[in-house]
């Protein structure tokens, strides 16, 4: 007869037990006179006149029948008509019939003889007693085994409504007191589809397994028995665990522990028993975040497994050497997805060598954790592991920056799904305002999903003019009013405020309007109290919602796949896509600019998240203008007359602005740009060059003329440039062997010629002229 209340009131207890049991004689035999009695009497048990004294019968039960009338006395809400008090007549019946049956007291019923008379249900409890169709008759049996037999395991009980059995056990009003200010704390958490009726099952559960109606009654220990029970169902289990929360709330227990999500870290297999146990202590030690502790956990103990398979005398961390650092470098370089690991995934796991990126990741594990053993003075500095286990150069040649940008097509699709969310794109009881708040935030702001789901109430200010501005639905804001949200504390820094997007703020201040009041939350990174902004049913929105939930739906809405070349859509792709799209703007942001909008430590870790685009490159590569600068174009005339009736004259003629050259390697010359003037010259003002350009059988064209450096700049720079260049020539021979200092020209740029060179655009970057230069052939 032990259940969950079985245990007598702790004292200081307000409501206190109806019964006082130890009042009663509960030996558990029936004394022969009794059981005579039983019999004497039959069904007469459960006539109201069964207390007259004409009846010798009722005195000999005067110890068994005493306790149910004042059971049936103290109940808490009492039959009110004639039926509702002939059932309770009728339970006493049934309890009495089952002691003759048994030929033993209800005071030595275990719980399944209890059980076993209540019956799994009202069918099969009417088809034991058939003589009662009432089925009311059923439920007051359970009261009388809950207030005598102290029967409080509900579940082995079978169905039955446990409501309606509170209120008869304490009463009707204390218990839907309780129902009511546990409803109405979670209706202003947000559970707005939370029914009262839920809300009532889960909390007569608790009150009638800890046997009181008060709330200040439902201790942390309590409420956790309860729940760990293992009749109770999973509908009912959650419903409790909200009802546990709102009792610590109201200060009368602990928070609860929230479920555990997720495989547990599981015990470390195939590594020697010393390794497994520093590896253990190193992971109870470190002070890092739980996520990056269990990653090198895991690493350290493929670390073991590789020890005991290829060096098994090498149990401890102190046996390390600088050998074996180098031992484990060439493992990791060689080793495949797969090896050394616990357990073998699925068929279809991926396999084949390491990533670049996997390969630094188990370096950079078994650096920390031998620098942390020997910065706790745990083993002796025989090496330092920051160069014995530095990461090779060739693998650091293969990490360096490659942003995972969403294309722009994928993301203008995914902006418009964002901007026009509607409440049945989201199959969540999330409110919309909420839902919108939440894309719009990751569309615009670029923050990662844990710094979204860490945004505080009041995050947003407006400013205009350096003054600051409200944002509420009220006052109409200036154009250029500036939106400014402040991030919490992140993984690379402290807390800032960085200017996004009106519609972020417009966004999070109509979700702030709806909001149901939270009870304030501990940070998990600060361990300060603070009030969440995406927080709904006094909880915070999980990290993992973007992904799991926003961006799913947002693809699906926009009908793009969730995943492209570069892998998945994932959150912090768009923290990249935005970056880089902020770097290649029309007026783009300098990536110091972009450090301190992302929240980076330093500039190298920004270009981790931008990229140049192909348009922004396309167009840098036109205005530099390479082959421009390195290919210029020269007008040639042929004389067709020439090449066929006149072999051995001047059949091709360069045009160099200021006269022709007939020189037929005229690409080989070196003074193409700086003319010398020599016998293959041949000036516009004779009368042989009006001639030559009066017939008309010549054919134009243009040729392509390789420029060398010199010759890049006389175009380029200009004058000081040509003159540099005119100076390096004087003594170099003109194509019919003369020198332009033999030839006499001043080797000054305003007193010679330069070729008149045609640019890629079709302009002459010939300077003019001077009238009084050189001389003529």
């Amino acid at each position: 007869m032990t259940g969950v209340g079985a245990a007598p009131l702790q004292a200081g207890r307000s409501w206190r037990w109806p019964l006082d049991l130890s009042r009663y004689d509960r030996h558990g035999m029936l004394r022969p006179a009794e059981l005579a009695a039983l019999r004497a009497l039959g069904w007469e048990l459960r006539r109201p006149h069964r207390h007259a004294p004409s009846r010798p019968q009722w005195r000999t039960l005067r110890r068994l029948v005493r306790p149910l009338d004042d059971a049936y006395a103290a109940l808490g809400w009492r039959p009110g008509d004639e039926g509702d008090q002939r059932a309770a007549r009728d339970a006493i019946a049934v309890v009495l019939r089952r002691c003759e049956q048994l030929q033993t007291a209800y005071w030595s019923w275990a719980v399944y003889e209890w059980t076993g008379l209540i019956a799994p249900g009202s069918r099969e409890f009417r088809a034991s007693w058939p003589r009662f169709i009432d089925g009311s008759v059923r439920q007051y049996v359970i009261a009388y085994a809950y207030l005598l037999g102290e029967v409080t395991d509900l579940h082995a009980i079978g169905a039955f409504q446990r409501l309606p059995l509170a209120w008869r056990i304490f009463g009707k009003e204390p218990v839907d007191a309780a129902v009511d200010r546990v409803f109405q704390v979670l209706r202003e958490w947000g559970y707005q589809r939370t029914k009262p009726a839920q809300v009532a099952v889960a909390l007569t559960e608790a009150l009638l397994r800890n046997r009181s109606p008060l709330l200040a009654d439902l201790t942390t220990e309590a409420l956790v028995r309860i729940r760990d029970e293992p009749g109770l169902g999973p509908q009912a289990r959650r419903n409790l665990y909200g009802v546990h929360r709102v009792i610590a709330a109201l200060g009368h227990a602990d928070p609860p522990v929230p479920p555990r999500r997720g495989v547990a870290v599981a015990e470390i297999e195939g590594v020697a028993a010393s390794w497994g146990a520093w590896i253990e202590r190193w992971h109870a030690t470190s002070t890092l975040v739980s996520k990056s502790r269990n990653a090198m956990r895991s690493v350290m103990a493929k670390v073991g497994r590789w020890l005991a398979a290829e060096h098994p005398r090498i149990t401890e961390p102190s046996q390390w050497t600088r050998e074996t650092c180098t031992a484990w470098i060439v493992a990791v370089d060689r080793m495949h997805a797969g090896d050394y690991a616990q357990r073998r995934r699925g068929p279809h796991s991926r396999s084949g060598p390491l990533t670049p990126n996997t390969k630094y990741r188990y370096l950079t594990a078994v650096r920390v954790f031998f620098g942390d053993l020997q910065e706790w003075d745990w083993i002796p500095r025989r090496f330092n592991p920051w160069r014995a286990l530095a990461t090779p150069r060739n693998l650091k040649a293969l990490l360096g920056p490659n942003p995972r940008v969403i294309a722009d097509d994928v993301w203008a699709k995914l902006m418009w799904a964002g901007l026009n969310v509607q409440p049945d794109d989201f199959r969540s009881w999330y409110p919309i305002e909420l839902l919108r708040a939440v894309t719009i935030t990751w569309m615009f702001s670029g923050l990662r999903s844990d710094e979204i789901a860490r945004l505080c109430l009041g995050c947003i200010r407006w400013q205009h003019d350096d003054q600051p501005t409200t944002g509420d639905s009220d006052t109409v804001l200036a154009r250029d009013a500036v939106c400014l949200l402040d991030v919490p504390t992140h993984k690379t820094g402290t807390a800032f405020t960085k200017p996004v997007d009106p519609l972020v703020g417009q966004a999070i201040e109509a979700w702030q309007r709806v909001r149901p009041t939270q009870p304030s939350t501990v940070d998990r990174k600060t361990g300060q109290r603070v009030d969440l902004l995406f927080s709904i049913r006094a909880k915070a929105m999980c990290k993992d919602y973007i992904n799991g939930k926003v961006i799913p739906t947002l693809c699906g809405k926009a009908g793009v796949p969730t995943s492209d070349v570069r892998g998945s859509i994932t959150s912090h792709r768009a923290r990249t896509t935005i970056a880089s799209q902020l770097y290649n703007a029309k007026e783009p942001m300098t990536l110091y600019e972009l450090q301190e909008w992302l929240g980076h430590r330093s500039p190298e870790t920004t270009q981790h998240y931008t990229k140049i685009s192909p348009k922004v490159l396309a167009r840098a590569y036109t205005d530099a203008g390479y082959f421009a600068r390195n290919v210029r174009t020269i007008e040639v005339l042929i004389d067709r007359d020439a090449v066929q009736h006149r072999p051995g004259e001047p059949w091709q003629y360069y045009d160099l602005g200021h006269g022709w050259c007939t020189y037929t390697f005229f690409e080989q010359c070196p003074h193409r740009m700086a003319c010398a003037r020599c016998d293959f010259y041949l000036p516009k003002q004779s009368t042989k060059a009006q001639l030559l350009e009066a017939k008309d059988n010549l054919q134009r064209m243009l040729a392509a003329v390789p420029l060398t450096d010199d010759e890049r700049a006389a175009v380029d720079d200009g004058q000081t440039a040509l003159d540099n260049l005119l100076s390096r020539l004087a003594d170099t021979p003109t194509p019919d062997g003369h020198t332009p200092r033999q030839i006499g020209i001043p080797a000054t740029a305003t007193r010679l010629p330069v070729v008149a060179v045609r640019q890629g655009d079709g302009s002459c970057g010939t300077p003019p002229r001077s009238p009084e230069v050189g001389r003529t052939r």
